[in-house]
């Protein structure tokens, strides 16, 4: 009777007010024309007709679970925003060529807009976040052989003398604990730091010398992470952070990362007690400044603070998550730390391993190689889809037997892709270096080929080599020296604490490595 009543009312109401019966109308066709977009392909139905799904998942930085579940729940395809798509599989590597592949042409996302920084009111592109391919293409065509791992070897001594200060401060803060576990999650991002600075501006920036976040400016880094979730709806960031007319009754807000590499910019370039002899000749910095010198009239000032600011970002924080990552991991499967302690005592016995290892040592350790992929396959930094455009003016595209028309998001998440038991085994979800050197050589060219721990295609971030480099340098020297315990207990499969949660480990020399 009461459910009669009410229908009777809004009838009433809807017969007295026609305009509001027309704004129900338009409301009604408004939500069909969305939903059928996209209707082909299954998802959530509020993610159909709505980004505040999306939205919602990335801002609980649970997005890369959520993902993994939907699409054990749907399939290869799955609709997670009205005209979003997450694709699965790899399909052999195709997928993956069509959507990132140099010749795709597929434009990244507004969703690369909010992770724009501002500087002075300014917006700050940068290789990673633009929009702008003939923008990315002239930003990188002057430094990109600077990154190729050839050239990177040239910065090796430099950062060996970080790792030998980054080993005798752990020793002190060991010490000065009396044996309790330290924050080595922290001292990882530290060391990262540092060592950007001694190959960017030929000196560390002082975070393992203070033992702290200097000029904090790695808090801020995580809000960022937190706020790019504002990405699965740009607009609103358009709305307020970017709007010009909202920022003028608001305190102007500088990126604290952009702002941390224009002042060592600004420091070395107008440091006139030393002389060029007192930098590293082939330091970042020295290049980029020989780069803009050659061509003023086509490399404009500010692709110097561009170019400095990457490297901060790529050098920093994701060497950091991938370092504690490798960490964890090892140390929450003594079977794979065991195997791979008795790979570095055997190379100790061979004199093929120095106390600080070099690049070269590291490439022939093959189950270094292996847990350093596993890891990077298990966590990776990034947790959201790498969104792409499918281009205007084509005919679309076909992905996984379906059609997409122009101007549809479509994009892979690593954290679902590095799960596909087709390409990964049917223990994709497990952690097994062993899957790295067993099989089909084809095998394991496919899985290094759908590892998208850095990206796929011409928009690879172009600092992976500088994290490898620290990576494979770093994690064979540290377990060769210490016996290391880890104090917290979590699965870090199920989580993305590794980015934002300390690694508590106990540290002690280790007495002997020869087993």
């Amino acid at each position: 009777m009461a459910l009669l009543t009410v229908v009777g009312a809004s009838q009433t109401l809807l017969a007295s007010s026609p305009s509001l019966l027309i704004a129900l109308l338009l409301l009604l066709v408004w939500v069909y024309h969305t939903w059928k977009k996209q209707s082909h392909i299954p998802g959530p139905l509020l993610a159909s007709i709505s980004n505040i799904s999306r939205l919602s998942w990335a801002w609980s930085s649970r997005a890369h679970q959520i993902h993994i579940r939907l699409h054990e729940k749907y399939g290869n395809l799955v609709r997670i925003g009205p005209n979003c798509i997450s694709v699965g599989d790899p399909h052999e590597i195709d997928e993956i060529q069509k959507i990132y592949g140099t010749g795709a042409n597929f434009g990244k996302s507004d969703y690369y807009k909010v992770l724009q920084p501002m500087s002075r009111g300014k917006i700050i592109q940068g290789l990673f976040n633009t929009q702008d391919e003939m923008l990315h293409r002239a930003m990188k065509r002057p430094i990109a052989g600077i990154y190729s791992m050839t050239n990177l070897v040239e910065f090796e001594p430099y950062v060996d003398t970080t790792i030998q200060f980054f080993l005798q401060r752990l020793d002190e803060t060991q010490t000065s604990s009396g044996g309790k576990a330290i924050d080595l999650g922290t001292w990882l991002q530290w060391f990262a730091f540092d060592v950007m600075g001694e190959i960017t501006f030929s000196k560390r920036l002082g975070f393992l010398d203070e033992a702290t976040d200097v000029e904090g400016i790695m808090g801020p880094i995580w809000k960022v992470f937190r706020y790019s979730s504002v990405g699965q709806m740009p607009w609103l960031d358009k709305l307020w952070v970017k709007n010009p007319y909202i920022r003028r009754f608001l305190p102007e807000k500088n990126s604290p990362v952009v702002s941390f590499a224009m002042a060592r910019a600004r420091e070395r370039t107008s440091d006139t007690d030393k002389s060029a002899s007192d930098y590293n000749s082939k330091d970042f910095m020295s290049r980029f400044l020989e780069a803009r010198a050659k061509d003023p009239a086509n490399i404009p000032e500010w692709f110097v603070t561009a170019w400095t600011t990457s490297n901060m970002l790529a050098g920093s924080d994701t060497t950091a998550i991938m370092l504690r990552a490798i960490i964890y991991f090892l140390l929450k499967h003594p079977a794979s730390l065991q195997k791979l302690l008795e790979e570095l005592a055997q190379a100790r016995r061979e004199n093929r391993l120095s106390d600080i290892v070099t690049w070269k040592e590291s490439r022939s350790l093959p189950y270094l190689d292996a847990c350093v992929k596993e890891a990077g396959r298990l966590h990776p930094a990034i947790g959201l889809t790498l969104e792409r455009v499918v281009p205007q003016g084509s005919d679309g595209v076909e992905i996984c037997g379906q059609h997409f028309a122009p101007g549809t998001i479509v994009g892979m998440n690593p954290w679902v892709i590095h799960r596909n038991q087709a390409v990964f085994g049917p223990d994709a979800d497990e952690w097994n270096p062993d899957r790295w050197l067993a099989g089909s050589k084809e095998q394991r060219v496919l899985m290094e080929r759908c590892l998208l721990t850095f990206g796929s295609g011409h928009r690879t971030c172009i600092g992976k080599n500088i994290s490898y480099l620290e990576i494979y340098k770093l994690i064979p020297t540290m377990f060769a020296r210490y016996e290391m315990q880890v104090e917290k207990d979590w699965n870090v499969q199920n989580s993305w604490l590794v980015v934002q949660t300390d690694l508590h480990v106990r540290l002690s020399q280790r007495q002997q490595l020869a087993l």
